[in-house]
């Protein structure tokens, strides 16, 4: 038997409310409760963080089987706990016995769009997590350090579209196995996910990718490998200190900086649509070159960012950004006094200036020897 136009009108009516009214509607009557179960929910923030919620979830599975959005999270009191995974950890099963609740009921849920995974105590595989929900766009798993799951399990999103990704401890794989969602993905976040590895240019290609963020992962490469095609869409990128040129990256030698300057100081010219390239060297504490300092006060420069006056630009050795900084080693010549940006360069460098501090006349950090003599100065 078709469906009567009221049928349909009450589904139209309904995707437009949140969950808990639509849930509400049900028990009007037999239309609304068919048409509560018929139609698409809405995206909301229901977040699973109590029995209660829980005992909803489960009602909801029937009832309201095509919500978009969800979040597991952490389970309020002590008298329950999410069901174990396969493969669990006996370490972080707890000392007394708790009811166990079923996770994988959420796969009846297989029109979901938007899943949060957030501080919830799970333990071991949870293989329905990643391959009942087809139509997934955004998934985001934070803070679960006993869940286990690998880059190739995204697989099973195939319109996946944003990726976020923070404090995984257990999170493992290669970002290569993200070539399956080339065409979908976006937004690429991978956050203290230290078993996360390859090299981030596997996505060099990727048509649609407007962010990379891959602080605290073991992501490889070089910034001097990316073409004048490659990242296309790219407007945010943030790369670990494994990658030449990323955030925190870390020098052997002093005499490594005018390389690392010019390749970082370039790519940011040749890249001016992106909002922020978030960069950072550091003289690594294992080099010859490095020494401790004298005190808090007094901070050897053993860090390296780049400064721009204007349209001049270079880099420089500072301290923490308090303490002052050595001059800068320019890489583009002083603008002509009669073009439009020189009293713009005039007053920036001004500013820049003013930052240098006890490391006046110096390009590249003090010997040490010359150091404790401008301490004891």
């Amino acid at each position: 038997m078709a469906d009567h136009p009221l049928d349909d009108v009450l589904e139209d009516i309904l995707c437009w409310l949140l969950v808990q009214e639509i849930m509400s509607s049900r028990s009007v009557c037999k239309k609304w409760k068919e048409a509560a179960r018929k139609t698409i929910a809405p995206p909301t923030d229901f977040v699973v963080n109590s029995v209660k919620n829980y005992n909803a979830m489960n009602v909801m599975t029937m009832a309201l089987p095509n919500l978009q959005q969800i979040t597991i999270g952490f389970l309020s009191g002590v008298d329950h706990k999410w069901s174990d995974g396969e493969d669990p950890d006996r370490r972080m099963r707890p000392a007394t016995n708790r009811t166990a609740l079923d996770i994988e009921i959420i796969s009846n849920f297989s029109k979901l769009r938007e899943l949060e995974i957030n501080c919830a105590v799970l333990n071991g595989r949870y293989p329905v997590l990643f391959n009942s929900f087809p139509l997934l766009q955004k998934l985001s798993i934070t803070c679960c350090p006993g869940l286990k799951w690998d880059l190739e399990m995204l697989s099973g999103f195939p319109l996946l579209k944003e990726l976020d990704c923070e404090s995984n401890h257990r999170s493992t794989g290669s970002i290569g196995s993200l070539r399956v969602l080339k065409d979908t993905l976006e937004k690429v976040r991978i956050r203290l996910c230290f078993r996360i590895e390859g090299n981030f240019m596997d996505l060099s290609d990727f048509p649609l990718l407007k962010k990379l963020y891959l602080l605290g992962t073991s992501v490889t490469g070089d910034i001097r490998d990316i073409g004048e095609n490659d990242f296309s869409s790219l407007e945010e990128l943030i790369l670990p200190n494994g990658v030449y040129g990323g955030h925190c990256y870390e020098l052997q030698r002093i005499s490594d900086a005018p390389d690392l300057g010019r390749a970082v100081y370039t790519f940011n010219k040749q890249r001016p649509s992106l909002k922020n390239y978030h960069w950072l060297g550091t003289l690594s504490t294992h080099s010859p070159d490095w020494y401790r300092p004298r005190n808090r006060e007094h901070l050897p420069p053993f860090y390296i960012n780049i400064v721009e006056a204007g349209s001049r630009g270079g880099y420089r050795w500072t301290t923490d950004f308090r303490n002052g900084s050595c001059e800068v080693n320019w890489l583009d010549p002083e603008p002509d006094r009669q073009s439009s940006d020189y009293d713009e360069y005039i007053e920036e460098l001004e500013k820049i200036q003013d930052e240098i501090g006890m490391y006046r006349g110096f390009y590249q950090p003090p010997t040490e020897e010359e150091y404790h003599r401008l301490v004891e100065g």
